[in-house]
């Protein structure tokens, strides 16, 4: 029997104000891309990977509010993968990639890089349980993610896979999301 997998963490409570600021007429998760909201191709390709998730949409005042909610709903978790709802051009396979390194290799903490660009989702294991937990504000789970590296136990992982930092936060990164994907062909 293969071992538990981390669960997904669909980050969905952010307020959108430099999509807003950017001229969006709508929620940026609600933005139309190739004909589907953004949230929709996010979900797809957490769907595709076949991992467990949960969306956290309960509109936090802070990502750290987010990400503390979505760890205590889903506390019996084999680990996390902290995606934002933002991201819709990630791969269902660096999904899997960055949960079968917490699994095999055993990292608390690993993150994909693409191109020497960091991005998410951010894998977090068991030991980060407490820390997440007690995690406030908009920093994220940044100070989580800098503990486990000063012990030596965060990892990057190499990916080609440029959604790992396509989010779309202005009406200019849609278009750009929207070019990746049709140059995908999708």
């Amino acid at each position: 029997m293969p071992p538990p997998s981390p669960t997904v963490l669909i980050l969905a409570s952010g307020r959108g104000e430099r999509f807003a600021a950017s001229g969006g007429t709508v929620h940026k998760l609600q933005a139309l891309l190739a004909g589907k909201p953004v949230l929709q191709h996010t979900l797809d390709a957490v769907r595709a990977s076949g991992l467990p998730w949960h969306v956290e949409d309960a509109g936090h005042p802070g990502m750290g509010d987010s990400i503390a909610a979505a760890v205590r709903r889903t506390a019996n978790a084999a680990g996390w993968l902290v995606l934002p709802g933002d991201l819709p051009l990630v791969q269902p396979a660096t999904l899997l990639a960055l949960a079968q390194v917490l699994v095999q290799q055993q990292a608390v903490v690993a993150w994909p890089e693409f191109r020497g660009e960091r991005g998410h989702p951010v894998a977090f294991g068991t030991p980060c349980r407490a820390a997440l937990l007690a995690l406030s504000g908009e920093k994220g789970a940044a100070p989580v993610v800098r503990h486990w590296v000063e012990q030596g136990r965060g990892l990057a992982v190499p990916v080609e896979d440029e959604g790992v930092v396509t989010d779309v936060d202005t009406v200019d990164a849609l278009r750009h999301a929207e070019a990746l994907l049709a140059a995908r062909g999708r």
